[in-house]
């Protein structure tokens, strides 16, 4: 039985530990769930454990926009209150509130 909890929630605002973006966590998988092909892109010496939460992330950075999906031991919080400007920030979250933005969507 899986007892993972994680550390990031819904809505918040994260960056990554070596690469330069960030972004507002919309998604938590307790574990690994993308393919193995994505895995196994990633170069064996960087490669985080398949056994710790994973955070679907609306990302940015300095050229454009994305949908990123980062480990939990690649990310830490961004606590600068600076806004995301992610384009679809919007269709799941209202304004930024005290650092974080609150869902504006019904969940399954």
């Amino acid at each position: 039985m899986l007892k993972q909890r994680a550390k990031y929630y819904l809505g918040q605002v994260v960056r990554h530990r070596k690469h330069p973006f960030r972004g507002v966590v919309f998604d938590v998988d307790a574990m690994f769930s993308n393919t193995d092909e994505w895995y196994n892109a990633i170069p064996e010496e960087n490669r985080p454990s398949k056994n710790q939460p994973f955070y679907h992330l609306l990302a940015e950075n300095d050229q454009s926009y994305y949908v990123a999906y980062v480990s939990e031991q690649n990310l830490i919080a961004d606590y600068s209150g600076q806004p995301v400007d992610h384009p679809d920030l919007p269709d799941l979250f209202g304004e930024m509130e005290d650092g974080a933005y609150p869902l504006q969507v019904n969940l399954n």
